[in-house]
């Protein structure tokens, strides 16, 4: 298994603010990674999409999966199969081609008029799915990493964005948890840090293939309960 220390969380941020929080952005990656597996229930060599892959994405915490990456923008230093795409617009790829798509801190960088035909492409083209975003109302705005940011109006955010470590502007609308839940039809479990709410995550394991005599039974991630979601989400 890789080390999920093996790239800075905030390689490509700038200033003493990333220099900060990369240490516990990285434990947040770490316990996410060993997340992933119990809740996807994915077996070695199984095919998935790392859409908004990045320079490396998931190949830097799981090399015994079958990755190919997506990105906007062409990665010819990405380690394995890549396909530069919009999965808004359209993926090159045939109806669960994939045993799941994985998608991390990519869909709040989404319009979000086109949310809906991202997340259609993405369970498309995936037998499951893994999709995770940094919740709203967690008071650090994850990208600048200036408090309160995602909460101001957009002409006064983009001025205090200066302030912060993400550089060059960017226009990016935080998810509340019931937008996620009903883009992807599933229940946002929540990752926290400390008692709040830092991001959500939706899965829905690809369906299980016929078990022979004797192989262990499966685990499902349990729903999260009513009571927990108003305690966790105001909206």
């Amino acid at each position: 298994m890789a080390d999920p220390r093996a790239t800075g969380v905030y390689d490509t941020a700038r200033g003493p603010l990333a220099r900060l929080a990369s240490p516990f952005a990285a434990r947040a990656r770490a316990r996410r990674h060993a997340d992933f597996f119990a809740r996807t229930r994915l077996q070695p060599g199984a095919r998935v999409l790392d859409v908004g892959c990045g320079r490396i994405g998931l190949r830097a915490l799981e090399p015994r999966l079958e990755i190919t990456g997506v990105d906007l923008v062409a990665r010819p230093e990405y380690p394995g199969p890549f396909v530069q795409a919009d999965a808004a617009a359209g993926l090159p790829f045939a109806d669960d081609e994939f045993d799941l798509v994985y998608c991390s801190s990519v869909i709040e960088h989404v319009a979000p008029a086109r949310r809906g035909a991202f997340a259609d492409e993405l369970r498309r083209v995936g037998r499951g799915f893994y999709v995770q975003t940094p919740a709203l109302w967690f008071p650090i705005e994850p990208h600048s990493l200036l408090p309160f940011a995602q909460w101001l109006p957009v002409a006064l955010r983009r001025r205090y964005w200066r302030l912060g470590a993400a550089g060059g502007w960017e226009e990016i609308a935080l998810l509340r948890r019931g937008e996620l839940e009903a883009l992807f039809g599933a229940t946002a479990l929540p990752e926290r840090f400390g008692p709040l709410v830092k991001s959500w995550v939706c899965v829905q394991p690809p369906p299980a293939r016929a078990r022979s005599a004797g192989d262990p039974a499966e685990v499902v991630a349990q729903p999260v309960d009513h009571q927990e979601r108003q305690q966790d989400d105001p909206d």
